[in-house]
């Protein structure tokens, strides 16, 4: 008996601000071929009459329609419209995470990150992308470093001014912005300026933002690397400060696509520098004190990762329904019961845990479970020279004490330590 016939490919055609004309011979003949043909409003607009498929407008919301509306069009041949390369903050992604990628032949066309790039004579592969699609605008600030240059995918005719404001807002006034429109098509066109002077009106939604970033005087300065500056944290105390906080990073140890859950988040710090490492990287703050919560939330969107998800609650019971982590980090509320144990129980094989204290009844705890897990047990001590009289000495902050612990596949034998 022979399997069924697999349903037929979705071809996936990119198009630019040139149109048809901009089109090579495979995605002509597809689009002629097609019964129907899927896309926005603008990019169908860009169709000439002799394609005679039906002309579906996207719905919006647009994924959740996707598998639906492709199960409707079952057995004809379907064609879909895509803004310059489908595979590049496309719709290239939601169809083959829905559809499949083996259902999908991709036929793209230059990106307007491609034409940005050529016009401006920057090389592609050392200029950064961000996009404001669909996405929170407060992203952009974990981009923000003096002297950088950088692109932003404009989600229409509005966001050149809001990228201005929030520049200017963030000390980054100085910047040059140029605007380049309708790339590739003949109504290309770039406007220039500052973002502190930024005064063009709103132009054509099919934009996108050159930046070359200058901090004004003043801006303190940001940083790839664990460690930012702790006055650029909004808090009432209950934070980890930079040099620890960086040493706790490092033993944490992100990597892209993994998940942290920061248990008494406090000013979100941990969580927040976790998600500046990469942009794929995910984080939960959970935080008993609602100020403190909605604290956290703030400062992720100054820092840049608004994607930081707060859960208000007391550990371990905020804990419960959680996705599975691959860190925790565990900066207050070590003794309430349970919560160790809770958090070591939720951690996967390979999983890492690291918890800081500055108390004895805490580091009595951290030191049993090192005697059980092993891992590194550290001391970490920071002192700063501050003003003595005429003269300087050295002023020591609280020593703190440090469990780090990479959870093994095998469970211990001891069964000592409290669960």
């Amino acid at each position: 008996m022979s399997s069924p016939a697999p349903p037929p490919a979705v071809t996936v055609v990119g198009i630019g601000a040139d149109g048809w004309d901009g089109l090579g011979p495979a995605g002509r003949e597809a689009l002629l071929a097609a019964e129907a043909v899927l896309g926005g409003g603008r990019q169908l607009g860009l169709l000439p009459a002799g394609v005679t498929a039906e002309r579906i407008a996207w719905p919006s919301p647009l994924r959740p329609a996707v598998p639906g509306l492709f199960a409707g069009l079952a057995g004809r041949r379907v064609a879909v419209l895509a803004s310059g390369d489908p595979m590049f903050f496309g719709i290239g992604r939601t169809l083959a995470e829905e559809l499949g990628a083996d259902r999908l032949r991709v036929l793209p066309h230059p990106s307007a990150v491609s034409y940005a790039c050529a016009r401006l004579g920057w090389p592609v592969e050392l200029t950064p992308v961000v996009s404001l699609v669909g996405r929170d605008p407060d992203a952009l600030a974990a981009e923000l470093h003096d002297g950088r240059r950088l692109l932003v995918l404009s989600a229409g005719a509005d966001t050149p001014a809001l990228v201005a404001a929030l520049l200017t807002g963030r000390g980054f006034g100085p910047s040059r912005l140029r605007v380049l429109e309708q790339l590739g098509g003949p109504g290309e066109r770039e406007l220039a300026g500052t973002a502190d002077g930024w005064a063009h009106p709103a132009g054509d939604p099919l934009n996108l933002l050159a930046v070359e970033l200058r901090a004004a005087a003043g801006t303190p300065r940001g940083s790839l690397v664990p460690g930012l500056p702790d006055e650029l944290f909004e808090s009432d105390g209950q934070l980890t400060k930079r040099h620890i906080r960086a040493a706790t990073l490092a033993a944490l140890a992100p990597a892209p696509g993994e998940l942290l859950w920061d248990v008494g988040g406090g000013s979100g710090s941990i969580g927040i520098e976790w998600l500046r490492a990469d942009p794929s990287c995910r984080a939960v703050s959970i935080e008993k004190s609602p100020l403190r919560a909605e604290r956290i939330a703030r400062n992720a969107r100054a820092l840049g990762v608004p994607r930081l998800r707060v859960v208000t609650g007391g550990a371990p019971g905020a804990l419960a329904g959680l996705p599975a982590p691959d860190a925790v980090f565990v900066g207050g509320g070590l003794t309430a019961p349970g919560l160790l144990a809770a958090c070591w129980a939720a951690l996967p094989p390979g999983g890492r845990l690291v918890a800081n204290t500055v108390t004895l009844e805490s580091e009595a705890l951290l030191a049993e479970w090192y005697r059980r897990h092993g891992g590194e047990l550290v001391r970490l001590a920071v002192a700063h020279a501050v003003p003595v009289g005429g003269f300087t000495g050295w002023r020591q902050a609280m020593p703190v004490t440090q469990w780090s612990v990479r959870k093994q596949s095998t469970p211990p034998s001891d069964s000592g330590v409290e669960q």
